[in-house]
């Protein structure tokens, strides 16, 4: 499992969850239930890529590993 570090990114960015999705042209809903899972083990990885393109990161920036 693993979680997406969209809210310490933002945050660090003073960005809402809003403006992350409006920057990476991606559904507020999509955005917000990557963000607030607290642990996942299915994505887009499109979308995972477009939300890494927003914060300069890479995916494995972006990417916290729970389990393996």
């Amino acid at each position: 499992m693993f979680r997406l570090r969209i809210k310490e990114l933002a945050t660090e960015r003073g960005w809402t969850l809003k403006e992350v999705a409006e920057r990476s042209e991606l559904p507020y809903s999509t955005v917000a239930t990557y963000a607030n899972s607290p642990g996942m083990v299915m994505v887009n990885l499109l979308s995972v890529r477009k939300i890494a393109r927003v914060f300069d990161v890479s995916i494995e920036e972006l990417v916290e590993v729970l389990e393996e």
